[in-house]
């Protein structure tokens, strides 16, 4: 997938972000934050008030994630960023730290309808990568869904796959209690000084 260019989500991107978290399921207002924000401002906050916390966050440095183009047309979007910053993360019982490494963490791919199982999320991953890279990460992980041989469908895969993020380098750490589409869920870490 050559034609597929990804970008640093940034404030002169805000629009191109907008139109991809405004297609399909995550129109109804996640806007990204379940990771970022506590349980309780997550659920107080509105879909405005989500909104409105993405673009200071998009306005703001690091930016949030990376997104993805084709032909100029934002196709994806990975929510990417230091785990210590992601609130509900940093205290999650499910997907606790394995160490103190100061490590960025991959939270979710959006790919909008139409360009989903063409490459965009693996581009998408090694952008988030490189821009952890680019803010000093000493390592990022991520937390994919192990499909078991099996298919994820499309709502249990916003986490991404295990088999993905092998692709991309990472190793598995360890189980997680997490599971996605009730499959399990593992953290996985790339060494950003390889």
């Amino acid at each position: 997938m050559s034609d597929i260019e990804v970008h640093p989500a940034t404030e002169e991107r805000w629009d191109d972000l907008r139109a991809v978290l405004s297609s399909g399921s995550v129109s109804k207002g996640c806007w990204c934050l379940a990771w970022r924000v506590s349980s309780g401002e997550f659920v107080k906050a509105s879909a405005r008030q989500r909104e409105q916390r993405m673009h200071a966050l998009v306005a703001g440095d690091p930016p949030p994630g990376v997104l993805a183009y084709r032909d100029g047309e934002p196709v994806g979007w990975c929510n990417a960023g230091p785990r210590a910053g992601m609130a509900r993360l940093a205290r999650s019982r499910t997907i606790p730290a394995v160490d103190d490494l100061p490590v960025w963490a991959v939270v979710c791919f959006v790919v909008r309808t139409g360009h989903r199982r063409q490459g965009v999320a693996e581009h998408l991953l090694r952008g988030a990568v490189d821009l952890a890279r680019a803010h000093g990460a000493p390592a990022v992980e991520g937390f994919p869904v192990d499909p078991g041989g099996g298919r994820v469908d499309t709502t249990s895969a916003y986490v991404g796959t295990t088999g993905m993020f092998e692709r991309a380098g990472f190793h598995r750490v360890a189980e997680t209690a997490a599971t996605s589409g009730r499959r399990p869920r593992w953290l996985m870490r790339l060494d950003c000084a390889v």
